[in-house]
């Protein structure tokens, strides 16, 4: 083989295992997208937070020198400065495309007051002040990414902060001296502002907002064998009206974790903006589950006499099995029977425009329950059903119901001659219906997890089923502490 060919054949041995793995840049399971709604109250929430931060800036005490014609040199000082009110306005978080995001604060003002000392050899003058901090803007750029376990990642790459004007007012009737060097001292300040606000904005990204990010759930647990994998698929993409944030969404077994035989779809997202979050939400993660379920064994089920209802004219004995199986009771006289059933593959979730369906195939095989203990395998049925979905949403779970039609039930094998199914088909029937669905309904309605930061809670939903997902659109709000 050319050696342009082995290195061609190579590459897509390469990409190949790189998709199978589930390696960065494969389609999500799950995107959560932040509408301009949702970036707005961001904004707003994130502005009561750096407010209150600002509020906490300790100001350092500082000295200078002035001149006084005729009198000669002297020095003073501010110092007790703190910060009265703070008032931030007019707020944006707005996307940059292939970036990460800016967030902008304009018209906002602070109030300082504090004390002040002068002199000039054996002339001590003292007082207090109120400084005011007028048109007050700051512009951060926020730069997204993710690390190695999945986790996103905020650091703020800039910040410029300018303060338009500076008031000081000066008590003890002493405002000639305010004049004297009222440009300097206000000068002063606003450098000292402006350095401190950008200061605590880069310290409140790192301390406060990156391990608030950490919240975000990496794996939730489902069950006690099951879980799912929130993990980020790569860094959260901007684009011009929207933050998209990948996560990998796969169910797993918590005990023995194997790989997943498929991958997600490619989900292409509607353009909608009336809610703050939507959260698309492909077949893949459902299909994750049902895999899960099925290796271990969760949809296997026994059906022996015991729970037949006693008003039922059909029992699991060979004796009730007379009249239609009449071979089965020559060789068994007077026994009982077990039926075990499997599902034969996990069953596949099909989403279409407003409809969700699975048809799960089943195998049912009978045993007669011999005087040793032993079981004998008799015979054995195909089982085939249609079941309709519906799923729902509640603050912070996605649940599912499942309304399942009529089982049909085929004679696939026979160790005691060929029979009509009909009785058994309604038995069967009665025990699916009854038993397993219920059982698998109470599954479903404990549901999983939607990946939410901290004290993220939501509300006004909507739900669409589209092409191999579902759309959910909400509105969240911040519970503050």
């Amino acid at each position: 083989m050319e050696a342009s060919a082995r290195a061609l054949l190579s590459l897509l041995l390469g990409l190949l295992l790189q998709s199978s793995s589930g390696a960065p840049g494969a389609s999500p399971g799950l995107v959560a997208r932040i509408t301009d709604k949702g970036l707005e109250y961001v904004a707003k929430e994130g502005l009561v937070a750096l407010q209150r931060e600002l509020r906490r800036i300790t100001l350092p005490d500082f000295e200078g020198d002035f001149k006084i014609n005729h009198v000669g040199r002297g020095r003073y000082e501010f110092h007790s400065l703190d910060i009265l009110s703070c008032e931030l306005r007019g707020s944006a978080l707005t996307p940059l495309p292939g970036q990460g995001l800016s967030l902008s604060i304009s018209d906002s003002f602070i109030q300082v007051q504090g004390r002040w000392k002068a002199r000039k050899s054996f002339l001590k003058l003292q007082g207090s002040f109120d400084l005011q901090v007028k048109g007050i803007t700051i512009s951060v750029h926020l730069v997204l990414g993710s690390e190695p376990l999945g986790r996103p990642t905020v650091t703020a790459s800039s910040c410029n902060s300018h303060i338009r004007d500076v008031d000081v007012d000066m008590s003890g009737g002493v405002g000639w001296l305010l004049n004297l060097f009222h440009n300097q001292i206000e000068s002063k300040f606003q450098k000292i502002l402006e350095s401190k606000i950008c200061e605590i904005v880069q310290e409140s990204v790192t301390s406060d907002l990156q391990p608030y990010l950490q919240t975000l759930p990496v794996t939730a647990e489902i069950d006690s064998f099951a879980g799912i994998d929130y993990s980020l698929t790569e860094a959260p993409q901007a684009t011009a009206r929207v933050l998209d944030v990948m996560l990998k969404a796969e169910m797993f077994n918590r005990e023995h974790r194997s790989p997943v035989p498929f991958l997600a779809l490619v989900m292409s997202l509607p353009e909608e903006h009336d809610r703050m979050v939507y959260f698309a939400i492909s077949d893949y993660v459902f299909n994750t589950a049902s895999l899960v379920y099925h290796e271990a064994g969760y949809l296997n089920f026994s059906v022996t006499d015991d729970v037949v209802p006693e008003t039922s004219n059909i029992r699991l004995t060979t004796k009730s099995f007379r009249s239609f199986v009449p071979l089965l009771y020559r060789r068994y006289p007077n026994m009982n029977l077990e039926l075990q059933g499997r599902v034969v593959s996990a069953p596949a979730l099909t989403f279409s425009p407003g409809n969700l369906s699975l048809a799960p195939q089943m195998e049912i095989e009978a045993f007669v329950l011999l005087p040793s203990s032993a079981r004998e395998p008799v015979f054995q049925l195909g089982v085939a059903t249609n079941v309709s979905a519906t799923l729902t949403f509640n603050t912070s779970r996605i649940t599912g119901f499942l309304k399942p039609e009529k089982v049909q039930v085929k004679l696939k094998e026979s160790k005691v001659g060929a029979f009509n199914v009909e009785l058994l088909e309604a038995l069967l029937n009665y025990y699916i219906l009854n038993n397993l669905y219920p059982e698998v309904n109470d599954k479903l309605a404990q549901g999983f997890p939607l990946p939410l930061l901290k004290r993220i809670q939501l509300h006004d939903p909507v739900l669409q089923i589209h092409q191999d997902f579902l759309f959910l659109g909400t509105n969240i709000q911040y519970m503050r502490v």
